[in-house]
């Protein structure tokens, strides 16, 4: 039996030795080769591990085989497994599908700043079930791929620049023009304003108790809450220095006729 399987035996270590060494060569080719291609550093390992994984699972059939294994069955009895953990995991592979159309269709990447199922922060990692986001109170929240990928997405930052929508009010009786110069002077002052764009500061709604503008300045996407707090804090600032007040709801009570009440004082 020794003479007879000998060679087989040895044939098949070989194969496997060999095999081994080039699905690590075939792997480290097609890295390079996606790194020179500047694929995402998040999707790189992923589909590299598929690709190894899946390789590897080949040639441990295909030397399995060369012992007379009857390799159908064999695989038959994988999908029949794969079938009955898939069903048990269906919530899980869910997760895993989203996170792949997630790598692949990229709607953001690590860094970005998105708004996703009513929560807003910078996505600091994207795994393959799910997706950690960094909170500006620096909270991580965990949200399932399948959930992501189920209702809109919103990429603050996709496109490197953003517009910084903001509502600031003055009194009734303050000076329009004068307002909307100070807010234009603070803007200006602003490290991280692009001052080379337009910025618009318009009288948007006369509400119950203030004049209110809209000012809308433009930034580079990573700066947006420095110029949103930079601006409300100078603004407020520089209102105050310039005698320009910023109203807080209240109601003017008009009494008529006050003898004709005397009476019921009485």
């Amino acid at each position: 039996m020794a003479i007879e399987y000998a060679p087989t035996v040895l044939m098949a270590v070989l194969t496997l030795i060999i095999g081994f060494w080039v699905i690590g060569w075939i792997t480290n080719i097609v890295g390079n080769i996606m790194k020179k291609n500047n694929v995402d550093e998040t999707m790189r390992p992923f589909l590299l591990s598929l690709l190894n994984i899946g390789m590897k699972l080949m040639l441990i059939l295909s030397v399995a085989g060369m012992f007379g294994v009857e390799t159908t069955s064999f695989v038959a009895v994988l999908g029949a497994m794969a079938f009955a953990v898939g069903m048990a995991l269906q919530g899980s592979l869910g997760n895993f599908a989203s996170g792949v159309m997630i790598l692949l269709f990229k709607p953001y990447k690590v860094g970005d700043l998105v708004e996703m199922q009513g929560h807003t922060g910078v996505v600091e990692e994207i795994q393959i079930f799910n997706t950690l986001l960094l909170t500006p109170d620096n909270k991580k929240i965990i949200l399932p791929n399948a959930i992501v990928t189920s209702g809109p997405i919103m990429n603050i930052s996709g496109q490197g620049e953003i517009r910084v929508d903001m509502t600031m009010g003055i009194g009734y009786t303050d000076d329009i023009d004068k307002a909307r110069q100070i807010i234009k002077d603070v803007a200006a002052r602003c490290p991280q304003v692009m001052n080379e764009k337009p910025m618009d500061v318009f009288v948007a709604e006369l509400a119950d108790s203030s004049v209110n503008f809209t000012v809308r300045p433009w930034c580079k996407s990573e700066h947006y809450w420095d110029v949103y707090f930079f601006m409300h804090e100078n603004v407020k600032k520089e209102f105050d220095k310039a005698n320009v007040s910023i109203p807080f709801p209240q109601m003017d009570l008009h009494l008529n006729n006050v003898n004709a009440l005397a009476p019921l004082s009485n």
